[in-house]
């Protein structure tokens, strides 16, 4: 459930945390690469920020609850309404919830059709029942430990800091399913540069690294691209490290009617605001580009890849397959 933001965090990122419809999530890997995707944020109910993944292909959720250490950057504020807004950064503890698949997929349904209704606009209802693929989901529950913030979102300022009560304890995730994972479902790409030329129309990256052992994702101010990978720099107050990097391109609608993404995996250099990354490889994305007909084409084809998945991971938590149901009829 959604609730109001503690009066402890800083009170200029209070309006960006409830009206943002996309923020940057970054998890760790098992190797302890980051990995960053957009997700739609949600203020939770008991002090946390949280984000949500499908039941259906839950690499997301099951990175963090093997590694709880997280971040989510709010850099885009497309669609928020608000003008100027900060640029914020959260480091937190993160807390996987799929003990109970159904009141997570009621939750998904109402708080997003609340948010987001216009990827939906227009559907019947009895179609809305046929998607638990995508509406069954589990939730991802961020405790905040640090939050820097870049006022008025100018990147070239130095940022303010919180940090968190040092009696703090975040709580812990639900238990991890049973039995082997499942199969990834498609193959990686053997090639990043047709990626990289489709992120040419995406804008700036969003830059995460690993710094004292858990992810810190920025804005980057520019990026150039070379025969490797690419040149960064930036926000103030953010030194460019070395090793394991991710690049996320992403734009999306004013609504969340469409949205692109690429996402680059490589290996970073620099000095001071500088970061010189040279992409190793790109990760498989779903983005929903193109005239609707062509987005609903695309969304539904999804949906019957993933049926027999959906299915699957239910059993792995030996619970029923959840079902859609209207917003005030559970």
């Amino acid at each position: 459930m959604t609730g109001p933001v503690p009066a402890t965090w800083p009170s200029e990122t209070a309006r960006l945390f409830e009206r943002s419809l996309v923020c940057e999530y970054a998890s760790l890997t098992r190797d302890g690469r980051p990995v960053t995707w957009p997700l739609t944020p949600y203020v939770g109910a008991n002090g946390t920020l949280d984000v949500s993944t499908g039941l259906t292909y839950p690499d997301k959720a099951e990175r963090a609850r093997r590694d709880p250490r997280v971040a989510l950057l709010y850099s885009d504020p497309t669609g928020s309404g608000l003008d100027r807004p900060p640029v914020v950064l959260v480091q937190g503890r993160a807390a996987v919830r799929d003990a109970d698949l159904q009141a997570n997929t009621d939750r998904y349904v109402r708080e997003s059709l609340a948010k987001t209704p216009a990827g939906f606009s227009g559907t019947p209802w009895f179609l809305m029942k046929r998607l638990g693929w995508y509406f069954a989901r589990i939730w991802v529950e961020v405790t905040p430990e640090r939050i820097l913030w870049w006022p008025e979102g100018d990147l070239s300022r130095t940022p303010e800091a919180w940090t968190c009560a040092d009696d703090l304890v975040a709580p812990p995730s639900d238990p991890a399913p049973a039995g082997p994972r499942l199969p990834s479902r498609s193959v990686p790409p053997a090639d990043w540069q047709p990626f990289a030329d489709r992120a040419a129309g995406l804008g700036e990256p969003v830059l995460t690294m690993v710094s004292d052992g858990r992810p810190l994702a920025v804005r980057t101010r520019s990026c150039t691209r070379t025969a490797g990978g690419f040149d960064l720099r930036l926000p103030a107050g953010v030194e460019a490290g070395e090793g394991p990097v991710c690049l996320t391109f992403h734009r999306h609608g004013p609504v969340m009617e469409w949205q692109e993404n690429v996402v680059l995996m490589g290996t970073a250099v620099g000095e001071g605001d500088r970061s010189r990354v040279e992409v190793d490889r790109a990760l498989n994305d779903w983005s929903l580009a193109g005239r609707r007909r062509e987005r609903r084409r695309s969304f539904l084809r999804q949906g019957r890849e993933l049926g027999k998945r959906l299915r699957a991971e239910a059993g792995r938590r030996g619970q029923p397959v959840p079902v859609v149901r209207r917003p005030g009829r559970s």
